[in-house]
């Protein structure tokens, strides 16, 4: 630590290494374990846990790039073991979430941006040069490729993989994959659900819901009449009927549609 800057109320745990050149504010707590690398800014609000890496050049808990913020004390927090690549931006909070949240276990690729009132669930991995507005709401185990822009307000899906380049401008619902533009539906995400071993069952009840919303060319509200009707009831069935009905923003469109 002796050629970073740590201000002398920031709350460091045991085991921190600080490199060179960082910049600690006070009102900072690190958890035990943290490895924080060179040229690392950590402004005033930020909350990081135990046993994460921030690598050169981010800035965590700058204030919102939010023209309606008026200097109210909010934060922005990185969970447990979580991995911050270089030149990753994360604003804090305004006063509609108070924070900016980043989950357990999650990787945050070079030159990702995270806006105000983002809440970011656990085991997200968000690739290269993905731009998050604000107010957004990305699901656990959700996965960003390169260069995904998400526009704000936006709620992502757990489980859900959203291809490089895409446009994000409604909600897209949990477990599938969406490309294209306008980003569509483009199946279930069933790679990524076999990983995390889900039963095959579970995986073919998912397909047939979609099937359903996405596929039979219906309203969304048909099918989720004709999926209570015709599919057993299970907890993946309700959370994406759960998702898509709490949907105001609407969803993304269906191949056919």
């Amino acid at each position: 630590m002796d050629q970073a800057f740590v201000h002398k109320d920031a709350k460091i745990g045991s085991n921190v290494t600080i490199e060179p050149f960082s910049y600690i504010a006070g009102d900072v707590e690190i958890g035990d374990g943290t490895w924080i690398g060179p040229n690392v800014t950590i402004m005033d609000g930020a909350r990081i846990g135990k046993n994460c890496r921030i690598f050169p050049g981010a800035v965590i808990s700058a204030i919102p790039q939010d023209l309606k913020f008026d200097g109210e004390v909010t934060t922005a927090e990185v969970g447990d073991n979580t991995t911050i690549r270089e030149c990753v931006t994360i604003n804090r909070g305004t006063k509609d979430r108070n924070t900016t949240k980043v989950g357990k276990n999650c990787l945050l690729m070079a030159y990702v941006h995270i806006a105000h009132d983002v809440f970011v669930g656990n085991n997200v991995i968000l690739a290269n040069t993905a731009n998050i507005a604000g107010h957004v709401t990305i699901e656990d185990f959700v996965i960003l490729e390169g260069v995904v822009a998400v526009q704000q307000f936006v709620t992502i899906g757990a489980h859900s993989f959203i291809a490089g380049g895409s446009l994000v401008r409604k909600n897209v619902p949990p477990f599938i994959k969406a490309a294209r533009e306008p980003l569509t539906y483009a199946g279930i995400n069933s790679v990524g659900l076999r990983r995390r071993q889900f039963d095959p069952e579970v995986i073919k009840q998912i397909e047939d819901v979609y099937r359903f919303i996405f596929v039979k060319g219906t309203n969304v509200s048909n099918a989720l009449d004709q999926i209570k009707a015709e599919v057993p009831e299970s907890p993946e069935r309700e959370q994406i009927i759960s998702f898509i009905e709490n949907s105001e923003k609407g969803i993304i469109r269906g191949p056919l549609q």
